[in-house]
């Protein structure tokens, strides 16, 4: 985390990092629950880089940097290589789904004619680093869903239809690079960072307890 470009978007792991220090600093006593969670708050907020710095400026730096780029870097370097589940989808008046724990191929297909597809890599492995994502859907539509670590380019072209270029930005050091291409013809490609099931359900307890402490604090 750095102030040095305080206008940089921030991403989800950005945002991920800054909670972590501040359960850390809660845990220690150096936050009480009600400061913890207002910073909790703006720190899932935040829509930059400078957002996120001064909720974390007064904390000590070794709990800041707790969560460093390399452990990120091994992290994902186990998430490369092996033989590709699939390297295309079809949707005919239909729907293809590709998600959960899959491989997926440096380059993947996606057509839809009248149909929908669903292409989820939260929890894929990748054959390489980067991937291409190629999306032709017809009166249809295709929906990406790429991890809030990875580093998201869309190409994609549209006529009477559109990709969605929300997501595209930088990522975490290591992780995967996903480029998204192709044409839409009177269709749609969305594209979504979105953390995991595990994660997702992980901040629902979070929420959960934190409610509930806030609940058992107050005074009769």
């Amino acid at each position: 985390m750095t102030d040095d470009l305080p206008e940089m978007r921030a991403s989800d792991a950005d945002r991920e990092r800054v909670a972590e220090v501040l359960r850390d600093a809660v845990a220690e006593g150096r936050l009480d629950m009600e400061e913890f969670q207002e910073r909790l708050d703006s720190a899932y907020r935040a829509r930059t880089q400078g957002e996120l710095v001064p909720l974390v400026r007064d904390l000590p730096r070794t709990a800041e940097q707790r969560e460093p780029e390399r452990p990120g870097r091994r992290r994902w370097a186990g998430r490369f290589g092996g033989t590709p589940t699939s390297r295309g989808g079809v949707a005919i008046m239909g729907a293809f789904i590709r998600k959960g724990p899959w491989t997926a191929p440096r380059r993947f297909t996606g057509f839809a004619f009248w149909g929908g597809g669903e292409i989820d890599l939260r929890e894929a492995r990748f054959e390489d680093r980067e991937v291409e994502i190629r999306c032709f859907p017809i009166m249809g539509g295709i929906h990406v869903t790429v991890p809030p670590e990875a580093e998201v380019e869309v190409r994609g072209i549209g006529i009477m239809g559109g990709f969605d270029h929300s997501a595209a930005g930088s990522g975490e050091p290591g992780a995967p690079r996903v480029v998204i291409t192709g044409l839409a013809f009177w269709g749609g490609v969305g594209v979504e960072r979105k953390p995991d099931e595990r994660e997702l359900e992980r901040r629902r307890r979070e929420g959960k307890e934190l409610r509930r402490g806030g609940t058992d604090g107050e005074d009769d």
